[in-house]
């Protein structure tokens, strides 16, 4: 599984009282969250995730990396609701707290929840994508709410430019019937490549569905959902692990039964056989001295 350290920012502006996601935006971001560290901490024990908000004055990093969900949680219950978003300054914080990570192999990853207006024109965005690809760390976007046209642009022109082979997602979710982390939950920010049904939602044919699994299940409990696709994937790793080794074995009984080049072959009883080049020696031997009896007879 992955190693990632993830940065998780999370809007507590202004347009996050909407309850146009039950029971409202700011609380569906806090189950959204709850289920994104749940899968990174189970999918590798040593992954760890932080917690920043983007609203009201400036950026505030709210929980420094940890697997620890009680300090994520105390960091939501502590954040309140104010202000505007400040969506590139936060991810250049983010940034300097995945730097300072304990485990330098961990990947680095940030993850923006946006429910409102962006601030920051195209190019500034667009410019601070490219850094962050320069410096190998991958942003992903869970946008939703009611976004205006010009907000999806900027979303598209920053995930255009930070997106790499580690992996940057870009995920429009809009109102529907669906909780927030419902809809998530097949998408590749917590599924990873291949397993998501790419942007959407239920109002454009984002619907959760079943393409995230392969027994054509779509359960709306997201803890079941992960549950599900982790026995999956315990599933597969299990097959691989005994088509290995099986082909060890089928490799090892065909080089058993291959002679070593010059060296002598035993017959079942452990002695010598009359084959190969030891065997050739022990019949040469044998004639000399069938030769040496002959000559003494006569």
């Amino acid at each position: 599984m992955v190693l990632e350290a993830t940065m998780i920012i999370v809007d507590n502006s202004e347009s996050s009282r909407n309850g146009d996601y039950l029971p409202t935006r700011f609380q569906a971001q806090a189950d959204a969250i709850n289920l994104i560290h749940t899968a990174k901490t189970q999918a590798n024990p040593e992954s760890s995730v932080g917690l920043m908000s983007m609203g009201g004055k400036g950026p505030e990093v709210l929980v420094t990396l940890t697997a620890d969900m009680g300090k994520i949680l105390d960091g939501l219950h502590r954040t309140k609701i104010r202000g505007n978003s400040h969506l590139a300054s936060s991810i250049q914080v983010a940034a300097l707290a995945l730097k300072h990570r304990r485990e330098r192999a961990q990947r680095q990853r940030i993850i923006v929840f946006t429910c409102s207006p962006i601030a920051e024109d195209e190019k500034t965005l667009v410019k601070l994508a490219k850094r962050m690809k320069k410096t190998n760390i991958s942003v992903d976007f869970i946008a939703f709410g009611d976004l205006e046209s010009e907000t999806i642009k900027k979303l598209e022109a920053f995930h255009e430019n930070v997106k790499s082979g580690n992996g940057s997602h870009l995920e429009i979710i809009h109102p529907g019937p669906n909780l927030l982390s419902d809809s998530l939950i097949t998408t590749p920010i917590l599924g990873g490549e291949g397993m998501g049904v790419g942007r959407g939602g239920a109002d454009e044919g984002g619907d959760a569905g079943a393409s995230g699994f392969d027994f054509d299940i779509d359960p709306s409990d997201p803890e079941l959902a992960f549950a599900l696709r982790m026995s999956l994937e315990e599933e597969k790793a299990r097959l691989e692990k005994e088509k290995r080794e099986k082909e060890k074995k089928e490799g090892k009984a065909a080089l058993e039964g291959i002679a070593e080049e010059g060296g002598t072959l035993l017959d079942q009883s452990g002695e010598p056989s009359a084959s190969g080049e030891g065997g050739a020696l022990n019949d040469a031997k044998k004639d000399k001295q069938d030769n040496g009896d002959k000559m003494d007879t006569a």
